[in-house]
């Protein structure tokens, strides 16, 4: 699955000032996305507040990501909770042509078994109409899934083609890496740890920073995989005050920040989220005027 190599974005739901979803908002975004080298989009992950949207809405929006994207880049759909059976039947809620792969989250809140993570991810494999990257979060879900399990499932499930890894932990990265089957896939879910990832063998990265910065982002990530990690190390240091920043009062508020500055959407975020802080605002104006001279 060599179309999910490299840089992914997980694309923001740019809203209005009554929190209507900005559709002509997401159309520059998307344009400035395929625009900037990026290898694929991701729609209605956690920086897309998936869980603040409603059924109707994830459609309109699918669709109009489909439309205005044309083929250009795959899509993943984000389509993830924590009971099994509602996810299942969830399938039927979407149209799935034009849509390449989902991105599954790790059950959350429930801090399942590993023994459950497996049999979750199990149906969902039998059920799924697309392959699958699953998603290992626990600061979000509360709940690590062990580099065997993942393992595991690369092994028995032709159609769970990659995994999206945010623990944190190296060391997890590199057993799943060195003892999954080839053509199985281990992308980072940190932009912070992004090229320490490619170093010990990743295949990638779904981005939050990318959003704003495309191509200084994605041509990092090319360089590591042309072995040039001088040049990858000088970019990411160039990004990384921003990436910390970005993070610092939790997702997405930053990268909104950062893309209203360019001159995409707005700071607008639906509840229970709230706007960062002004002080933070102001760091992250700062960071993205000088990245803007860069890229």
């Amino acid at each position: 699955m060599k179309k999910f190599q490299g840089t992914g974005v997980a694309i923001v739901t740019p809203f209005d000032n009554a929190l209507k979803i900005d559709y002509k908002a997401l159309e520059k975004l998307i344009q400035h996305l395929i625009a900037g080298g990026v290898e694929f989009l991701v729609v209605q992950g956690t920086t897309g507040e998936s869980v603040t949207l409603n059924k109707e809405e994830k459609n309109q929006q699918l669709e109009f990501v489909k439309e205005i994207n044309d083929g250009r880049l795959p899509i993943v759909l984000g389509h993830g909770g924590n009971n099994t059976a509602a996810l299942i039947d969830g399938f039927g809620d979407f149209n799935f042509k034009g849509v390449d792969a989902i991105l599954s989250v790790s059950p959350y809140y429930n801090k399942p078994t590993q023994s459950g993570i497996y049999n979750h991810y199990r149906m969902i494999s039998e059920a799924s109409p697309v392959p699958i990257i699953m998603y290992n979060v626990p600061g979000r879900t509360a709940s690590n899934m062990h580099w065997e399990t993942t393992v595991s499932l690369a092994k028995d499930f032709h159609n769970i083609i990659a995994t999206k890894e945010a623990a944190g932990d190296l060391e997890q990265v590199a057993k799943v890496v060195k003892n999954s089957p080839k053509s199985f896939l281990v992308l980072s879910g940190d932009d912070a740890l992004a090229v320490p990832h490619m170093s010990v063998g990743g295949d990638g990265v779904i981005s939050v920073i990318a959003n704003a910065f495309p191509r200084l982002f994605s041509d990092m990530i090319r360089d590591t995989f042309d072995g040039d990690y001088i040049l990858a190390r000088k970019k990411y240091f160039e990004m990384n005050a921003l990436i910390d920043f970005l993070f610092a009062e939790g997702n997405p508020g930053g990268i909104k920040a950062a893309l209203s500055e360019i001159g995409i959407g707005r700071l607008e975020m639906r509840p229970p989220l709230a706007p960062i802080s002004e002080s933070l605002r102001k760091k992250i104006a700062r960071e993205t005027t000088k990245l803007s001279g860069l890229s």
